[in-house]
């Protein structure tokens, strides 16, 4: 797939996808209400503790996409893969930054605004998403490029971040 069209794919699909469980659903849950379930002196941390994982999360969630474009030449929409495996960028650190960034943005959401409903939210974003990863897009990405593939799923974490990149970009 050339890049432009790879990259308006990519923009909707962020739109939709992330965008929706990252942002819309914990706008739903919670209205970005603040709430104060600690005194100000716990919450002040937090809430700044939530915004920073709230914008990490975010430009994970770019970047990482921007990988699918630039080195993969394709989308993460499965309808329209990627020609070759990324691996690249923050993909050296953990094999599903996109949904790790997702989950890291409702957290940074939960403590920002002082509302555990979104903690619960998390859980029911995270037992699909590892459900899809692991039965769905495992055994596609194995098919689709074979060793290359176990040679990455076995040198990089699935789901918790390495301090150390263990492939090259």
């Amino acid at each position: 797939m050339r890049r432009t069209p790879a990259a308006v794919v990519s923009a909707a699909f962020f739109a939709a996808a992330p965008g929706t469980a990252a942002f819309l659903g914990p706008w739903w849950v919670s209205g970005w209400q603040a709430r104060e379930p600690f005194a100000s002196w716990v919450m002040v941390p937090l809430r700044v503790l939530g915004t920073l994982l709230v914008v990490a999360g975010l430009a994970v969630l770019v970047h990482a996409f921007a990988r699918f474009v630039v080195e993969g030449l394709g989308t993460p929409v499965p309808i329209a893969p990627p020609e070759r495996l990324v691996v690249g960028g923050l993909y050296r650190y953990v094999r599903n930054p996109m949904y790790v960034a997702v989950l890291g943005c409702v957290v940074g959401q939960a403590m920002l605004f002082g509302d555990g409903r979104l903690l619960l939210y998390a859980v029911a974003v995270a037992v699909p998403v590892v459900l899809f990863a692991r039965f769905y897009e495992e055994p596609a990405l194995r098919r689709r490029f074979g060793a290359d593939y176990e040679r990455y799923r076995a040198a990089v974490p699935g789901w918790w971040p390495t301090i150390h990149p263990r492939v090259g970009g």
